[in-house]
């Protein structure tokens, strides 16, 4: 299937340095998909040059006079910057000129200015943000990681099911199991929210496998692992932070001296297949689930590899049509007790 990616050119800590040479891999590793780069014409025709590239009938320029800095209040943008290269973006999805689009940039900018264009699909009253964990699986997906601070329990229930036909759709898993994070699995245990959450869970044609502690986030069976934006951002970054330190640890101890570095020579094959499990790069590429179109959210400051990879993300949510099969499952998976 041929799809159409638009890509927020200016959008991140480094700009087209790094999408721009992201686009050309996946523009040559993948013939059947093209790529249209929004942002300031004359610096993404430079940043091609640099590359050796130039636009051709799959890799497009489309100029947009404004760029969405990472500091820029959300609520300003969606009136002061709406030729952005991030607005025109997410206009293409909009206007079915792009089948999914890709930004680096400002995450509460890139959300409200994809809810006001695009909106949510019938009967979701918020989107949520959506992403993939390392695990013992392999990788878990988890949501949401910040669009909600807050959430009701029918909107956990309505993330749940997002999250289960997008890795239906995406992964080919039949019938996902999904878990809601708690702290503990005890039927008595976590606050109303939660306990409420968990009786339409059960009630509901989802495969729920019931609570789930945070350990098993990323040593448990599950697929999808539900929380509301808080506990999932919290999750998130501490995650991430984890990851760094112990990466720091393995790096002083192995410089101690002579011979932990020997150590560290003969170890380098399992630290570096140790390091490729856990590297976030691998991970990036987060789903803004609930849109009336395929959103997908880099993280700002990746590099090529990490970038190159969230929009592989965006190409399988597009060919897998993921907005379109919510839309078509939901009613009958939500049912009258989830309307919120």
């Amino acid at each position: 299937m041929t799809v159409t990616i638009s890509l927020d050119a200016m959008g991140g800590d480094h700009g087209v340095s790094v999408t721009v040479p992201a686009a050309l891999a996946v523009h040559r590793a993948m013939p059947d998909v093209t790529i249209i780069l929004v942002g300031l014409e004359d610096v993404v025709r430079k940043a091609l040059s640099e590359n050796s590239a130039s636009e051709s009938d799959r890799l497009v320029i489309q100029h947009a006079s404004q760029v969405v800095e990472m500091d820029d209040d959300p609520r300003k943008i969606l009136r002061s910057k709406k030729d952005s290269s991030m607005r025109v973006t997410i206009d293409l999805v909009k206007q079915g000129k792009a089948d999914a689009c890709v930004s680096a940039g400002n995450t509460g900018a890139l959300m409200a200015t994809a809810h006001i264009v695009l909106r949510t699909l019938p009967g979701i009253s918020r989107p949520a943000i959506c992403t993939t964990l390392p695990s013992n699986r392999g990788h878990v997906h988890m949501l949401d990681l910040g669009a909600n601070v807050d959430s009701s329990p029918e909107q956990l229930l309505q993330f749940g099911i997002m999250a289960s036909i997008l890795v239906s759709e995406t992964e080919s898993i039949a019938r996902p199991k999904v878990a809601l994070l708690n702290v503990g699995e005890e039927e008595i245990k976590g606050n109303a929210v939660v306990k409420q959450a968990n009786e339409l869970f059960r009630n509901s044609k989802l495969n729920y496998t019931g609570y789930a502690e945070g350990d098993e986030i990323f040593m448990g069976d599950s697929d999808v692992i539900v929380c509301d934006g808080f506990v999932g951002n919290t999750t998130l970054k501490t995650s991430e932070g984890l990851v760094q330190m112990i990466a720091l640890f393995l790096k002083t101890e192995f410089k101690r001296n002579l011979f932990r570095k020997i150590a560290a020579i003969v170890a380098l094959p399992v630290l570096k297949a140790f390091k490729n499990r856990l590297d976030h790069r691998r991970y990036n590429g987060a789903s803004f689930i609930g849109l009336n179109g395929v959103v997908i959210k880099s993280h700002g400051g990746t590099d090529i590899i990490g970038f190159e990879h969230a929009i592989r993300v965006a190409v399988a949510e597009a060919r897998a049509k993921v907005p379109e099969r919510i839309a078509k499952e939901l009613p009958a998976m939500l049912g009258e007790e989830a309307v919120a």
